[in-house]
């Protein structure tokens, strides 16, 4: 377990264990304590809270692991659980907010944490409502940051694709769209649930104007990163089916070829077979050797020739020249 707790508005990082991290709490008025639990989901949060004395103030899920995204009014004070995006992979902070202080508690470590503590020492927050919102806004980026790096990943597949098409890209789409999935499969219900609690409870004349604003600026910051999931699984649909045209495409080339090699060698099977019939008129009046050549030899190549003017007159060769030419 690793226990930082901040002071503000300076921004100084102390690294300190859970009883002093309680004196603190109970001395400052301004206050970021985070703490950092192992990895393993089996550690439980309900120490941590007592230590900290935040018993009697958080909500019972709080730390809890598994917990869904989540956003909670509680009188003087909020509970949220936000999603961030560390590693390709969907984790949760628990966040509980006060007047007096600010507490984050997770499981293994969080970017947005990380990021927050750069941000701290440019913008100053007066109190714990503003860094609250700097922490949400970090955590949308972290979800902002994803969705560009894939949207630019499946454009550059696309792009391979229309140069030399591999099933790798096809495994790789298939990735990138799942992971669009969860981005979008977490950070939905997140947004819903803050911005009914901002609808709510913020967005009145009770609160201050200044607050109202940082509601107002992170909802629609949120839109847009939710625009930019949405842009990212319409782009992986789009390479789908540019993958599927390119198939469909290779597809009737190679079927328009049969179709051309069976029309060449049709009337030849039907001279063929009519030919080889054992009736009295081919095997008693046909046996020169004139007329076999005439008939099994010259009939066939007239019959060759013609089909390959034809085709040429209708342009259907050059089309398959240069169908082949573009697929080389």
């Amino acid at each position: 377990m690793i226990v930082s707790v901040v002071s503000m508005p300076a921004g100084t990082t102390t690294g300190t264990d859970l009883a002093e991290a309680r004196d603190r709490l109970a001395a400052s008025d301004f206050l970021l304590v985070d703490v950092q639990l192992p990895d393993d989901p089996a550690s439980e949060a309900g120490p941590v809270v007592d230590g900290l004395g935040l018993a009697a103030e958080a909500p019972p899920w709080f730390g809890r692991a598994g917990e869904p995204a989540r956003a909670q009014f509680l009188g003087d004070r909020a509970g949220l659980v936000v999603p961030v995006v560390d590693e390709g992979q969907v984790d949760h902070v628990h966040v509980l907010v006060t007047e007096r202080h600010l507490i984050t508690l997770h499981r293994g470590p969080a970017e947005p944490l990380g990021s927050l503590l750069v941000r701290l020492g440019q913008e100053n927050p007066p109190d714990t409502v503003s860094l609250l919102f700097l922490l949400l806004e970090e955590a949308l980026d972290t979800f902002r940051r994803a969705a560009v790096a894939d949207l630019l990943v499946v454009e550059d597949l696309e792009d391979e694709m229309f140069e030399s098409r591999r099933p790798q890209q096809v495994y790789r789409l298939s990735q990138l769209r799942r992971r669009s999935a969860l981005l979008h499969h977490h950070l939905l219900p997140y947004l819903q649930a803050t911005d009914e609690l901002i609808n709510r409870r913020v967005l009145n004349r009770a609160f201050p104007e200044e607050r109202q604003r940082l509601a107002r600026e992170f909802q629609h910051t949120g839109r847009l990163v939710l625009t930019d999931i949405q842009s990212l699984q319409e782009a992986n649909r789009r390479a789908f089916a540019s993958y599927s045209s390119l198939v469909s495409g290779e597809q009737n080339g190679v079927i328009n070829r049969l179709a051309i090699v069976s029309t060449i060698f049709l009337p030849l099977t039907f001279i063929t077979g009519y030919f080889g019939m054992n009736f009295t008129y081919l095997t008693d009046e046909m046996e020169s050797r004139a007329i076999f050549w005439l008939l099994a030899v010259a009939l066939q190549v007239v019959v060759l020739f013609g089909a390959l003017y034809v085709l040429h007159r209708t342009h259907i060769w050059r089309r398959l020249r240069d169908d082949g030419l573009d697929d080389g």
